[in-house]
């Protein structure tokens, strides 16, 4: 007799990251012969620097192909401690500090840590596609907050409040944001921080754009620069894979109250046992070495953001706020739902998205991955030859559209 295999209800309710599985199908269709330009990857288009790669050539050479402590190697968690108070003026001890295999890690190590069933969290939307299910995978209720358009995303305390309940223990801030690219003003964040302090919530603040930035001094508002007080209230997500193009490496790190990433350690030690060996000593030459990188990135990707912002918003009935970080842009595609293309309904961004990949041969992430139907995600960590040809694109597949 065959075993009945069925699967944990926590795991069935949990969708695959759409972003992998649509660049995932994108590699595919190229590798078959298929013109196919994708505009769905969520990591730049360089190349690691050369000084990183041979640290973690020279560590394999070192002999660091063992375990490490499981929050990290203490050299590491020092040089982030530094990065912080060089940055940003805050004091941290390496004890304060949890190395993870990414920044994904690091973020389902924190809800692990901290919600119990039924804690919720609030989400502005739209949000990152992995915080919902990270934050159901651990029990927790994810709580969506509308961003309106009309204001650059910008986060709304009083959004925040009517959305709030006695449930609520974590609020999660994402600037730069994935996938808008937006930035909280410091006026937002400062009647946000009044919130928090009133209502005892902690934070999570996603940084892993900081330094992909576009205001003319490289510097945007936190919400511990807003109000320092909120320092034990406060985990901080960063990592190496955006701005030293590490993705692949899979290193990031948390720094918060003690008591959490204490809690966090367990859960990463029992999970993963540490992160690679090899990869934290390529991180430590990342964050210790030449910081002029994220300024090459930025310079490529300026000029795509502003050609892509145009382009978007001289199509009829589309409509794009240009991004302040990042590398995408989140144009509203609304205007075209209700239509169709040989008899096939355009009822959402999951239908246009499909119709860009089968009809166009452009790859997309639909908005209903981010909780906002009414937009589709493109990143410009491609050339600008590849831009304008997918904009070409994309012009030509919307007038094709019945109406």
């Amino acid at each position: 007799m065959s075993a009945v295999i069925t699967l944990a209800q926590r795991v069935e309710q949990i969708a695959p990251s759409p972003t992998l599985a649509i660049n995932a199908k994108a590699k595919q269709l190229k590798a078959a012969g298929v013109d196919v330009l994708n505009f769905s990857v969520g990591e730049p288009d360089f190349p690691t620097p050369d000084h990183i790669c041979s640290a973690g050539k020279a560590a394999i050479d070192d002999g660091h192909t063992r375990y490490t402590a499981a929050n990290g190697i203490l050299e590491l968690r020092e040089a982030v401690c530094a990065r912080y108070l060089d940055k940003m003026g805050l004091h941290y001890d390496p004890e304060e500090i949890q190395i993870s295999c990414g920044g994904k890690q690091g973020l389902y190590n924190i809800f692990q840590a901290l919600l119990n069933p039924g804690d919720e969290v609030l989400i502005p939307t739209p949000y990152w596609v992995s915080y919902p299910p990270m934050v159901e995978l651990a029990s927790g209720v994810p709580v969506s907050v509308p961003l309106r358009e009309e204001k650059s995303f910008d986060l709304d305390a009083e959004d925040l409040q009517q959305h709030a309940s006695s449930k609520t223990k974590v609020l999660i801030l994402n600037s730069p944001s994935n996938p808008t690219g937006s930035v909280n003003s410091e006026a937002s964040l400062k009647a946000v921080a009044q919130l928090v302090r009133e209502r005892g919530w902690l934070i999570i603040s996603d940084d892993i754009y900081e330094e992909i930035v576009y205001t003319a001094d490289k510097a945007i508002p936190h919400i511990l620069h807003v109000d320092p007080t909120l320092q034990e209230q406060t985990i901080l997500c960063n990592g190496v894979s955006k701005s030293y193009s590490m993705t692949g490496w899979r290193i990031g790190w948390c720094a918060g109250p003690l008591a959490v990433i204490k809690a966090m350690n367990k859960v990463q030690s029992q999970s993963v046992s540490n992160p690679v060996a090899l990869s934290q000593y390529a991180a430590l030459a990342a964050l210790s070495g030449p910081q002029d990188f994220p300024q090459t990135m930025l310079a490529a990707f300026f000029p795509r953001r502003d050609f892509f912002v145009q382009a978007l918003n001289s199509i009829r009935g589309v409509s794009c706020v240009a991004p302040m970080g990042a590398f995408y842009v989140f144009p509203n595609f609304s205007a075209y739902y209700g239509s169709s293309f040989k008899g096939k309904p355009i009822d959402g961004s999951v239908a246009l998205a499909d119709y860009f990949l089968e009809e166009a041969r452009v790859a997309t992430v639909p908005g209903a991955a981010f909780g906002a139907d009414a937009f589709i995600r493109f990143s410009f960590a491609t050339s600008l030859d590849t831009i304008k040809e997918g904009m070409r694109r994309i012009e030509q597949a919307l007038a094709a559209l019945e109406q």
